[in-house]
């Protein structure tokens, strides 16, 4: 049935309920095309029903009484009854927006059809799943500019570095640019965002620094943040590639790590220092049966995820400032850094120090293939030799003290 009523608070709640599965209408005397639903359930819902210019009548749902009052109603039943002057037919845009494509749904298919064949793309799911989850549900179309710029402004806020926010920029736009090119998009909200300038760093640990954070970190009480802080300084190796570190990918009689995939898309050997085997080994022999992580976390991932708030611990405790942001400030990447500093302070070449750290360049590129280990093997065992003695310390087990192993 359908009745005129003027639309007030009082006169909704009074209506009464229909018999089981009937339904009841009832138009509002003020506001043209409005009507609330009333279902036997007790439901109540506003919507606007009109005949659209030169086609069949529409129902278009607003929302549900008493979450949406009855002001709000007749505010939009008014503007769509204006776009309907217009010649708009606002169902059909409705119908439009319901069925396109969320942002998540479009990373995937970007990946499916794009991605997967980019050697970064593992970077780029990395950026998606750190960076990009606040647009994640959103549609594609109610992305604007502002919101990818809020986004970067936010990471920038974190400290993060100014590569990371223009590779997140730059994976928006490629996904904006293929959206384009497959009829999602029409228009991409990065353009005329502006890159960030990026400052090469030159941080890392110094002559005196060393003894200090040698000290804090043996007094480090969690065993899994000193092994990892230790294992970064002296693999050179990078925090994710180092965070997901496998037993399987460990081969002790070679004294090799060897990465399948790396940042650079390719394969590493990363050579393993007589005091980076101690720290595997120590944390071997505690590992439970059949797990596959060096640091095992509880997370999707199965491994650690942010050892973050230990470093800072470890640094503060030394009194080396840290954070991208604070003047002369350490960074966990520094630590990667670190180790090729203290090679070329012993006398390791380029092409040998860019081979530890896994450094591509065309220029490099043909020389590392025919780069064996033995040199670099040499390299990070001096190196790692001459950061201990500059800590005052010989050997790992005076730095780490070896116990039962402890979660990040």
């Amino acid at each position: 049935m359908s009745n005129s009523i003027n639309f007030t608070k009082e006169a909704l709640q009074g209506l009464s309920t229909p018999k089981a599965g009937g339904r009841a209408v009832y138009l509002d005397a003020k506001t043209t095309g409005l009507q609330i639903r009333v279902t036997d359930t007790g439901s109540k819902t506003f919507s606007v029903y009109r005949r659209m210019k030169g086609g069949q009548p529409e129902r278009i749902t607003l929302g549900r009484f008493p979450a949406m009052t009855i002001e709000q109603a007749r505010k939009q039943a008014a503007r769509i009854n204006a776009e309907i002057e217009e010649g708009s037919n606002p169902a059909q845009v409705k119908r439009a927006i319901r069925a396109e494509l969320t942002f998540a749904e479009l990373f995937k298919e970007y990946g499916e059809r794009h991605g997967n064949k980019k050697k970064s793309w593992r970077t780029d799911q990395s950026l998606y799943e750190n960076h990009l989850q606040g647009i994640a549900s959103r549609k594609v179309s109610a992305i604007s500019r502002e919101s990818i710029s809020r986004i970067l402004s936010e990471l920038d806020k974190e400290g993060k570095a100014g590569a990371t926010i223009n590779n997140v920029r730059a994976l928006v736009s490629s996904i904006y640019g293929r959206a384009i090119e497959w009829g999602y998009a029409t228009s991409n909200p990065v353009v005329g965002i502006k890159t960030r300038t990026k400052v090469k760093r030159d941080r890392f640990l110094q002559t005196d620094e060393l003894p200090r954070f040698f000290q804090s970190l043996a007094a480090e009480q969690n065993e899994t943040i000193r092994a990892y802080i230790l294992l970064a300084l002296l693999t050179g190796a990078r925090r994710a590639n180092l965070l997901a570190m496998r037993w399987k990918e460990i081969n002790q009689t070679e004294s090799v790590w060897r990465i399948p995939v790396t940042k650079n898309g390719t394969p590493q050997n990363v050579t393993l220092s007589p005091e980076a085997l101690t720290i595997l080994k120590a944390r071997k022999k505690e590992a439970e049966n059949g797990e596959e992580f060096v640091f095992p976390g509880n997370g999707t991932s199965g491994h650690m995820e942010e050892p973050k708030k230990g470093v800072i611990r470890v640094m503060e405790r030394a009194g080396i400032p840290y954070g991208r942001k604070i003047p002369d400030g350490v960074t966990l990447h520094d630590l990667r850094r670190t180790l090729g500093s203290w090679q070329a302070k012993t006398g390791a070449s380029l092409v040998i120090i860019g081979k530890s750290l896994n450094h591509l360049s065309p220029q490099t590129t043909a020389i590392y293939a025919r780069l064996d280990l033995d040199p670099v093997r040499q390299s990070v065992n001096t190196a790692t030799a001459a950061m201990m003695e500059a800590a005052g310390e010989n050997s790992t087990a005076t730095i780490i003290p070896i116990g039962k192993r402890t979660a990040a």
